[in-house]
């Protein structure tokens, strides 16, 4: 299976999720968000893109579960009506017809139960990136049968080369499996493959690790990195980004051992789903 039609629409939605992402945060000076049971803020973006992303696979694949991250019980709350007005004016700017209730709707698809064949998304990765304005990704997976078939993860913030060479406006790193990774600029321009570093010793290499301290061992990984070979300073991003500059070949691994200030740190399902084939 070629999965050709499901390529097209993860990237249709993941970019449109993105210029959604952009707009906020380009707007965005003190903005509203709610708090988690886990503590991570939730913006206005993450319910956006998540519904801009739900209704579009919802109407090209209609017999295909989602697995998101987010719901709309919240901002069903009366006391949220400014916040779903918020969420509702971005959305609108790609759907103008779409009511509160419709984006609701469109959020809570992402609820379904796991199926043979389902798509899971991750509306904003790398949340805290986003609202210090650094990095943060949209990303967007198709598993069958247990194994990932397809990724498309758009990085609105991240340069098309981390040297400032080629586009500044995002890149977006889309695969299936069986064919090699690509990335084009991610508001239209060509998709060109990619390759990881084909570097043969240590010298020339650097590894990539999250911002977030309490996220692994910094130390630990700097000593082991230094141990094989690898001197460069450690590349530091939030989010899947991470994962797009190591499959581009400008980081040799992402190094994440657990930091034992927070020994039971786990990521969740959505959270390497895209990234896993696209690296």
């Amino acid at each position: 299976m070629t999965y050709t039609q499901e390529k097209q629409a993860a990237v249709e939605a993941v970019t449109r999720a993105a210029h959604l992402c952009a707009s906020v945060r380009a707007a965005m000076v003190g903005a509203a968000f709610l708090q988690k049971d886990d503590k991570s803020p939730v913006t206005v973006a993450d319910f956006g893109a998540q519904a801009l992303i739900c209704q579009y696979l919802a109407e090209a694949f209609p017999h295909d579960a989602i697995v998101a991250e987010e719901d709309a019980a919240e901002l069903r709350k009366r006391e949220q009506a400014s916040l779903l007005d918020q969420v509702a004016r971005y959305v609108r700017q790609t759907l103008p017809n779409a009511t509160r209730r419709d984006i609701c709707g469109w959020i809570d698809a992402g609820n379904s139960q796991l199926a043979d064949r389902f798509w899971t998304l991750d509306p904003i990765d790398g949340t805290k990136g986003f609202l210090r304005n650094d990095q943060y990704a949209i990303a967007l997976a198709l598993i069958e049968g247990g194994e990932v078939k397809l990724g498309a993860v758009a990085c609105p913030a991240l340069p098309l080369w981390m040297d400032g060479s080629g586009s500044n406006t995002g890149t977006l790193f889309v695969a299936v499996r069986g064919e090699r990774a690509q990335m084009a600029p991610l508001y239209g321009g060509v998709a060109v493959p990619i390759r990881v570093t084909g570097a043969a010793n240590g010298t020339g290499l650097r590894f990539v690790e999250s911002v977030e301290a309490q996220h692994g061992d910094q130390a630990l990984q700097r000593e082991i990195a230094q141990a094989v070979g690898i001197i460069q300073p450690p590349l530091r991003m939030d989010s899947q980004a991470k994962y797009g500059a190591v499959a581009r070949g400008e980081a040799a691994l992402y190094l994440r051992l657990p930091s034992p200030k927070s020994p039971d740190y786990r990521e969740n399902i959505w959270d390497h789903a895209a990234g896993s084939i696209v690296v």
